[in-house]
């Protein structure tokens, strides 16, 4: 049984190991210390004895809640693992008046969406756009 908790720097190389091994986006230190500035609570890892056996990154504007980068590594796959990192996630967004959750999963993503859609999480035919920003003068931006 894994126990879930808030990220901690010590954690890093081993939560980007989760990533790598599940095919989530990898967030840079730079990046992910901009993140934490706002709402560290929301970067959950769960932890199975020396292990990371998965991880989520929540945020939260003040209107919205967003999930992102949910993975687990492949040799903790149906155990709940990440029933449990998004259960404690939400528990701590709805604790912070957070009205609605949105994430994105990509339309090919089966697995993905059945996932999702049994947690309780509707899919929407909207359109995702985005435009990348140039980054600050001697800042790298990804």
């Amino acid at each position: 049984m894994s126990v879930v908790r808030q990220f901690r720097w010590a954690d890093y190389e081993r939560v980007v190991a989760v990533w790598e091994a599940s095919g989530a986006a990898v967030l840079s230190r730079p990046e992910l210390e901009a993140k934490l500035l706002r709402d560290p609570e929301l970067f959950l890892v769960a932890e199975s004895g020396e292990d990371i056996a998965g991880v989520v990154l929540g945020t939260y504007d003040g209107r919205r809640g967003w999930i992102f980068r949910l993975g687990v590594h492949p040799g903790f796959r149906r155990q709940g693992v990440a029933t449990r990192l998004v259960a404690e996630l939400e528990s701590r967004l709805q604790a912070l008046g957070c009205p609605r959750i949105n994430l994105l999963v990509m339309p090919d993503n089966d697995a993905g969406l059945r996932f999702w859609a049994s947690l309780g999480y509707l899919s929407y035919p909207d359109v995702l756009c985005s435009k990348p920003m140039p980054a600050p003068a001697g800042q790298a931006l990804s």
